[in-house]
């Protein structure tokens, strides 16, 4: 279809008074489009819209004008534009938010991902010029980090507990407590991957309470593992027992059975140090006795998507031969990006400067306050109407890790009267960059804590520009 579609003389039919492709392609607004986007896209837009009002026309009767059609395209393709992948501000608290895309990236990684514009030796051996292994560099940190004797890299946590089990226990029974028949975001349930491995799904123990006996009775000639799950999203408490690693690793007793430990969020370091509660790390489950562990790259280290497998070499090459490792490899951008990410860990010290996931945890709270004067303070000196509160609040992890450990933070709660937090917290989404905020009670929350430095301005202006045209200080907390 040409884009000179004309319109007619007027014969009765309403639909003839709609204004002509070429008449809407020269208007300033839709050649403003055109230097943006595609005059494709612009043309398949300008047409939806021709479509729609025709119809409407044959039930009203009435002609729309071109301004009217113009903003109909306008709109719809800002619309479009609103969806497409780009960065966001994170005011919600949460550290690690899965909507967000989970963990930012340290700048180093970010700057590596950079330089692949050209090509790079992801499987070239440098040294002698012939086929080289995948991953190496991002393997040989992963070992070192946590002291296993191999390691891989597949493209999530999930994908890493499949492959284990579709490798090595296929056609045999795994052990779980019934405590750990975790499901995770996107309807993710640990027996189902049980059972698309083809292994056999053994529980034992209760929800509450899983004894070493209750292993040892469950142990026989078709054992082919024991699986122990880190309840990452969740806990329980109170009247509870469980069985660490050890004390499993005490069951294998110089047998081929195997001792698997799912950490699910995957810590490298101890989160003591930044006032957190344990969570276990792959160095110490190595050290116990676990013969594979595998964790996520996303989370607790601060990386890219990711599955990582650590453990016995043996194991790790068998795994490697599997038909499955092929389809759930990492590429070269998730393996550049986890590797530099890991190089960090490498001087744990540094990493609150380093890796954003580890500033936000370490971020202090008097600077968090300052932070949310300083937010403040330009609002009213741009004098828009609007009530900004300074409160106490709590961040969180996020990711499905450290689920029962609220993070003491500060916060800005705003209210605009006539404007409910609903309405405001859509016009902060609609800023550019798109400030995701939380909702509590009848205000808007923006956290500090997870605010990377040089946000703090553009939060501010987009607080502004919710009333402009207002001019009434703001009634500090």
């Amino acid at each position: 279809m040409s884009d000179k579609t004309c319109s007619t003389p007027n014969d009765g039919d309403s639909r003839r008074q709609l204004p002509a492709m070429t008449t809407l392609l020269e208007t300033p607004e839709i050649a403003a489009l055109l230097a943006r986007h595609p005059r494709a896209r612009v043309v398949a837009a300008l047409r939806r819209a021709l479509d729609i009002e025709r119809t409407r026309v044959s039930a009203s009767g009435g002609a729309p004008t071109s301004d009217a059609v113009v903003k109909t395209v306008v709109d719809a393709i800002a619309d479009r534009e609103r969806e497409r992948l780009r960065p966001v501000i994170n005011a919600t608290g949460i550290i690690l938010h899965t909507g967000l895309g989970r963990a930012v990236l340290p700048r180093a990684a970010a700057e590596a991902l950079a330089q692949l514009d050209r090509c790079c030796n992801l499987q070239l051996d440098l040294g002698n010029g012939r086929r080289g292994k995948r991953n190496y560099e991002t393997e040989q940190l992963l070992c070192e980090l946590t002291g296993a004797e191999a390691a891989m890299v597949v493209n999530n946590n999930a994908a890493a507990t499949l492959l284990m089990l579709a490798a090595l226990c296929a056609g045999e029974e795994v052990v779980v407590s019934r405590g750990q028949l975790i499901e995770i975001g996107g309807s993710y349930r640990l027996p189902d991957c049980i059972h698309q491995s083809g292994a056999r799904l053994v529980e034992v123990g209760t929800t509450n309470k899983t004894h070493l006996r209750d292993y040892a009775a469950a142990i026989n000639e078709n054992t082919a593992a024991l699986l122990r799950v880190n309840p990452s999203n969740y806990r329980i408490v109170g009247f509870t027992a469980d069985v660490s690693v050890a004390e499993l690793a005490t069951l294998k007793q110089g047998s081929d059975l195997l001792l698997i430990d799912d950490l699910g969020c995957g810590a490298l370091i101890g989160l003591e140090r930044f006032g957190l509660d344990h969570e276990p790390t792959a160095g110490e489950s190595i050290a116990a006795g676990a013969d594979l562990v595998c964790f996520s790259g996303d989370k607790l280290i601060g990386g890219p998507q990711a599955g990582i497998i650590v453990g016995r070499a043996d194991l790790i090459q068998h795994i490697r031969s599997h038909p499955l490792t092929r389809m759930l490899r990492v590429d070269k951008c998730a393996d550049i990006a986890l590797e530099h990410t890991l190089r960090l860990f490498l001087d744990p010290d540094t990493l609150p400067k380093t890796n954003p996931t580890y500033a936000m945890l370490a971020a202090p709270l008097d600077a968090l306050h300052r932070r949310a004067q300083g937010i403040r303070r330009r609002v009213n000196r741009a004098g828009a109407r609007i009530s900004l509160r300074i409160v106490e609040g709590e961040s969180a992890l996020g990711g499905g890790s450290l689920p029962a450990t609220p993070i003491k933070t500060w916060c800005i709660a705003i209210t605009v009267p006539g404007h409910s937090a609903e309405a405001l917290a859509a016009h902060l989404r609609r800023h550019e960059p798109p400030v995701i905020a939380r909702i509590a009670g009848d205000a808007v929350v923006l956290d500090m804590r997870t605010l990377l430095p040089g946000e703090d301005r553009v939060c501010a202006d987009a607080l502004v520009a919710i009333c402009p045209e207002n001019k009434t200080p703001d009634t500090p907390s």
